[in-house]
């Protein structure tokens, strides 16, 4: 793992409190260039914690749940066209960050599909590391930063799961800045 103070810091401000984001732009290069370019320029500024998994809302016959908070830039009639295209897949044997609590990922459909969606582990995760079985491709999802500070915040978000994955109620994201 990272030392903290080799990960480029992320203060995220929301309607619930702030946290505190570690990137790791020496592990996972790709994906964090990705993550910071949609900082950078302010696209995840108004956005939202749109989905929260937890083992109560997913399907049945979901044969390997998981628990993560969604959040990040999703298409409006003002901006239909993600700003930026999707990325290669950076697996978690290339980069060796595990899926763990408080780990910052991609959401994706596919390998190479990854763009805007990211997540917070809530606890560990293992079936989302390569190999692991929440996919059916077993290519797993890009970690590529982790939670320094603000754990009761992401508790608070997590707090306002509803009985299906995506909210109705969608929690707010104010700001989304570096820190130096």
């Amino acid at each position: 793992m990272t030392p903290s103070d080799d990960l480029t810091k992320i203060r995220v401000r929301t309607e619930l409190g702030d946290f505190l984001l570690g990137i790791d732009e020496l592990n996972a290069p790709i994906t964090a260039a990705n993550f910071l370019a949609y900082v950078d320029g302010s696209h995840l500024t108004n956005s939202s914690a749109y989905r929260i998994v937890t083992l109560a809302n997913q399907p049945s016959d979901t044969a390997h749940k998981i628990e993560v908070i969604q959040w990040g830039w999703r298409a409006s009639e003002e901006a239909p066209e993600q700003p930026f295209p999707s990325i290669p897949h950076e697996p978690t044997s290339r980069t060796t960050l595990r899926h763990v609590d408080g780990t910052l990922s991609m959401a994706r459909r596919a390998p190479g599909t990854a763009g805007p969606g990211f997540f917070i582990c809530i606890g560990d995760q293992p079936e989302l590391d390569e190999g692991g079985r929440r996919n059916p491709d077993g290519a797993g999802f890009a970690a590529f930063g982790r939670l320094l500070d603000g754990a009761e915040t992401i508790r608070r978000i997590f707090g306002r799961a509803e009985d299906v994955e995506y909210l109705a109620t969608p929690v707010g994201i104010l700001t989304v800045e570096r820190e130096a």
